[in-house]
């Protein structure tokens, strides 16, 4: 029998998703269809409010597609568009849940195993041995599940043309550097870090926290004016609300918050 392609843990309102194809944790075909279907029951999960992405071992997050799987996956989807379809599809539902989601990279996080990440809200980076990039044009071809756009949006046009036109491959500390990863650790402590990140994130008030992902996941392509006539829209829909009244109690009594009872 084959083993689960995806291993899915939960810790309170945090759910752990994990590669599960050590060392190297491609993503198979068995494994993006899993996580589309687990991306699904997440998103209409109320009480899961965080979700971390990584892979299993200490080795590598992912060397992104199993290529030896590609003939098969467009024969078994009908066409090269279907098969590249599901994966943007998968990404994109990620970044659009409205829920936070932390990717830990370490070691090879090359091809889908960056792009995956880049439809996350969060990147935690290995202080060491991370080789972080998008090095299709080794393979006389090009970035095939939004990595040329979001790695754009991310890191702006010259460090998404370095790193894309010349197959660069980053360490965490660049990452860190340019604006793609938001913390580096310690590969000892990567792991625990992105889960507490989660767990700090989860306890943060949901309906806010939603309607600023909202906003700000998609703001590159709106004009000012809209975003914020949005942003009025998330004040008036938070104000007045259970937790709101407990963040302001909370202020006054000088005491942490206790969100989304």
């Amino acid at each position: 029998t084959m083993p689960e392609p995806l291993l899915l843990e939960r810790q309170d309102a945090v759910a752990i998703i994990s590669i599960n194809d050590a060392p190297y944790n491609r993503m198979s075909l068995e494994f993006i269809d899993r996580l589309e279907v687990v991306v699904d029951e997440l998103a209409g999960d109320r009480s899961v409010r965080a979700v971390v992405l990584t892979g299993e071992g200490q080795d590598n997050f992912s060397v992104g597609m199993n290529l030896k799987q590609l003939p098969a996956g467009i024969e078994r989807m009908g066409s090269p568009d279907a098969l590249f379809d599901q994966r943007l599809r998968v990404i994109n539902a990620i970044e659009t849940m409205g829920k936070p989601w932390i990717a830990t990279l370490f070691g090879f996080c090359l091809g889908g195993g960056l792009e995956v990440p880049l439809g996350c809200h969060f990147r935690l980076a290995a202080a060491e041995n991370a080789q972080i990039g998008l090095p299709e044009m080794d393979l006389g071809t090009v970035p095939a599940w939004g990595g040329s756009a979001r790695l754009s949006k991310c890191v702006g046009r010259n460090h998404a043309l370095d790193m894309i036109l010349r197959g660069k491959k980053i360490s965490g500390p660049e990452a860190l550097r340019i604006g793609l990863a938001n913390e580096i650790w310690p590969m000892a402590e990567l792991k625990d870090r992105a889960i507490a990140l989660a767990h700090e994130l989860a306890a943060q008030p949901a309906l806010a926290v939603s309607s600023m992902l909202a906003l700000i996941v998609g703001s590159q392509d709106r004009p000012l004016e809209e975003l914020l006539q949005a942003e009025r829209e998330a004040v008036k829909a938070t104000i007045g609300t259970a937790d709101s009244k407990e963040g302001i109690m909370a202020f006054l009594e000088k005491r942490r918050p206790v969100f989304n009872q």
